[in-house]
């Protein structure tokens, strides 16, 4: 038995695209950490892609995979400071600096 259709050529209605976090990934690239940034831009960049290709699935996974890269590089970036100040607290205890003498 063949599937009838209303009318030549109706296909179903998928709504709008995902959200791609393009603007996530650029700004994870430009102020956290650029490798992983620029994963999630290239991510990014092939949901509007996929999903005007018909790939609809794929295009709901390049825009998770977009987001999921955005957030690493925020939190690595975020890891990296908290070592980078704990280094420096470390570093300051160990010469014997306190920190009145640091404020005038």
């Amino acid at each position: 038995m063949t599937q009838q259709y209303p009318h030549y050529g109706w296909q179903p209605n998928y709504g709008p695209p995902p959200d791609s976090n393009l603007v996530w990934g650029i700004l994870t690239t430009v102020l956290c950490c650029l490798p992983l940034g620029i994963v999630s831009i290239v991510k990014a960049s092939q949901v509007n892609t996929l999903w005007f290709q018909g790939f609809h699935a794929e295009a709901h996974r390049a825009a998770d995979e977009a987001r999921k890269w955005a957030m690493w590089s925020a939190i690595s970036a975020g890891v990296l400071i908290a070592l980078y100040l704990a280094f420096i607290l470390v570093m300051l205890a160990l010469v014997g600096v306190s920190f009145r003498s640091l404020v005038p």
